[in-house]
């Protein structure tokens, strides 16, 4: 017997909101501020996480709005923003609308930090797991469900001292969003001295908040998933989805410790005067440092990239998890190779703990240990073509519905495929010589991320919207979403590629305008005059999301009404009621065969949901397919 099913079995019936525990205690209608702000159920965590974590989605792409201004018409004046940011970031931001370098250099170091940290984790692991995992497995809630509230509230509270650097004398953090030392300790500090309240010290604060968030997600999560499993419900008969975030987890349990330890050593190092990542000899500003010195600045990038590398399928495995379940939706037939799927996934989350130092080839390690993250790179690349390849196969021959998660989800598939195949040449460390810290560097970066990843998110919340609301989202106006925002993302960065191969380095306050090399023609543009093209598409690409927000928050209350399964899907999220109330079910469900049941053979209908028993008819469809195979 399935010792989860005990668990399970004690949920409280859906119907009956006053109803009485095993112990007679009465348990009483929760207060607003208990049921919206301080919940501790799954299915309203997962909704705050989705709307902060959009929100901080919508201002790091804001951040990136303003650099791209500066990238193509270097000090040139912003147009009335440009003198009313001076004023509320500081009079020393962008004078006369003019953006300084320092204010320049604290855009890419926050757009960075809140695209991923406070953006893209939050909702891809956060906001979908919380809602979707316990629904898809049958549970009733998470296993610690005031941890999973104590997970959030550290989100948003790391979140907000990141915001308030913003504000502090000298501004926000400035040294990159991976915060390298030596220049990351002496930011914004005199020969010896130390400002404790700036910028980076904030950046510092927050990134340990927000990495104690995700620890205590991932421990949920991991013992929600083995133990809450409904009854019938094993291993291989779980959703990709929740393979992909049972992965996720242990990546995040396993990845962010080293860095926790490592953002506590560089606070030290710019308040105690430690040493842990100073050498000896620093001179700035013409003073030497008075420090002890004998720390290792390398230290730091191992312990960074020993987090950062796993940290990139932390946003991609959820995607990749999303859009399996949407493409068996619309494919009507069962995800091509699910074990290969599951057994690839296992093995991305292995091998990502021995490749991090891909990131360190201009470091000077040496021939062998060389060798060896470059061939651990090369190897990682396998399961990556498994879950792509299965995922273009499972289109071949399905009746497809274009609908709009639908769309999110294929244009997925090529995305990822270019971000992954042009990063084969920075996995050389010869190669990697040129093009380290080029846009091709970004190019690369961002086609897994933003129209890869983010479009998977896209495709999400779409699909899941009438689940959560039971309204469904305007389907002209996700179209109108998608159609510019697929245009504008390649407009972006496509070009980029070439940029960087001219060696246009990504931190160039003016865009690469001085270097010889810029000047080059590609496509009829030099590589410096291509940021202005790249800049008009980003702005387009910010007014393309604006369809979305209003299509978002507008079929909240005024979108068309749905039943519980208005994809007509199989797995066991679409057994609960929409939206599913406290307890989630009002019968607690069984699973009774594998979650991707499309058209088969004999069934008035094309798809079988994972709680309904099975009949004769589908054994002797199943015996007549094994016969086939063997």
């Amino acid at each position: 017997m399935d010792p989860s099913a005990d668990l399970t079995s004690h949920a409280p019936a859906a119907h009956d909101p006053h109803h009485h525990d095993e112990h007679g205690h009465d348990h009483h209608e929760l207060g607003w501020w208990r049921k919206y702000v301080f919940s501790t159920d799954h299915k309203v965590i997962g909704i705050q996480y989705l709307i902060t974590g959009l929100i901080f989605l919508f201002l790091g792409f804001t951040l990136m709005m303003l650099m791209r201004w500066q990238l193509a018409y270097p000090g040139k004046a912003l147009p009335v923003l440009g003198p009313m940011l001076n004023v509320l970031f500081g009079r020393g931001s962008m004078p006369e609308g003019i953006m300084a370098p320092d204010f320049y250099n604290s855009l890419g170091a926050m757009h960075g930090t809140i695209m991923i940290f406070l953006g893209v984790v939050p909702v891809a692991f956060a906001a979908f797991g919380n809602y979707v995992v316990p629904l898809q497995i049958g549970a009733p809630d998470m296993t610690f469900p005031k941890i999973n509230m104590a997970s959030y509230w550290a989100f948003f509270v790391g979140g907000i001292i990141m915001l308030i650097s913003f504000f502090v004398p000298g501004g926000a953090a400035k040294s990159g969003w991976t915060a390298y030392t030596p220049l990351s300790v002496i930011a914004d500090s005199g020969p010896g001295h130390h400002i404790i309240m700036n910028g980076q010290t904030l950046w510092l604060i927050g990134f340990v908040f927000l990495i104690t968030s995700s620890l205590l997600g991932a421990v949920n999560f991991i013992t929600t998933i083995i133990q809450l499993r409904a009854k019938g419900l094993t291993w291989m008969r779980l959703p990709f989805f929740v393979w992909a975030q049972f992965i996720t987890a242990f990546l995040l349990l396993l990845a962010f410790p080293p860095l926790e330890a490592a953002a506590v050593m560089q606070l030290m190092d710019r308040l105690a005067a430690t040493s842990f990542f100073m050498p000896t000899g620093l001179v700035v500003s013409g003073a030497a440092l008075n420090i002890s010195g004998g720390g290792s600045p390398i230290l730091w990038q191992h312990l960074f990239w020993f987090l950062g590398h796993p940290e990139v399928y932390v946003l991609i495995l959820p995607a990749m998890g999303i859009v399996a379940e949407i493409l068996a939706n619309n494919t009507r037939k069962p995800l091509w190779g699910y074990k290969s799927l599951v057994f690839a996934a296992l093995v991305l989350g292995f091998l990502s703990f021995i490749v991090w130092a891909h990131h360190m080839w201009l470091t000077g390690m040496g021939t062998v240990v060389s060798a060896f993250f470059q061939t651990t790179t090369l190897i990682i690349s396998i399961p990556s073509v498994i879950i792509l390849s299965a995922f273009f196969i499972s289109l071949w021959g399905g009746s497809i519905r274009f609908n709009t998660p639908m769309l999110f989800a294929t244009a997925f598939l090529p995305m990822f495929g270019i971000g992954g195949l042009t990063g084969i040449p920075l996995a050389f460390n010869a190669a990697d010589i040129y093009l380290h810290d080029t846009y091709y560097v970004i190019a690369h970066f961002h086609y897994i991320v933003a129209p890869g990843t983010i479009f998977a998110l896209f495709a999400g919340v779409y699909f899941w919207f009438p689940k959560a609301t039971g309204r469904m989202m305007s389907e002209f106006w996700g179209k109108v979403h998608f159609w510019p925002s697929l245009i504008c993302m390649n407009v972006i960065f496509l070009p980029m590629f070439l940029q960087g191969m001219l060696s246009i380095h990504r931190r160039w306050y003016d865009g690469g305008q001085g270097w010889a090399l810029s000047n080059e023609k590609v496509w009829g543009l030099s590589g410096f005059e291509w940021n202005v093209p790249i800049s008009i598409a980003a702005w387009v690409m910010g007014l393309a999301q604006i369809p979305f927000i209003i299509n978002f928050f507008w079929s909240i209350k005024y979108g068309k009404k749905v039943n519980d399964n208005p994809w007509e899907a199989t797995t066991l999220e679409w057994a609960a009621p929409s939206p599913p109330p406290h307890g989630n079910f009002a019968v607690v469900p069984t699973a009774h065969r594998g979650p991707y049941e499309y058209s088969l053979p004999g069934r008035e209908r094309d798809f079988t949901m994972q709680n309904e028993p099975i009949r004769d008819s589908d054994r002797r469809a199943y015996e007549a397919a094994a016969a086939a195979h063997d």
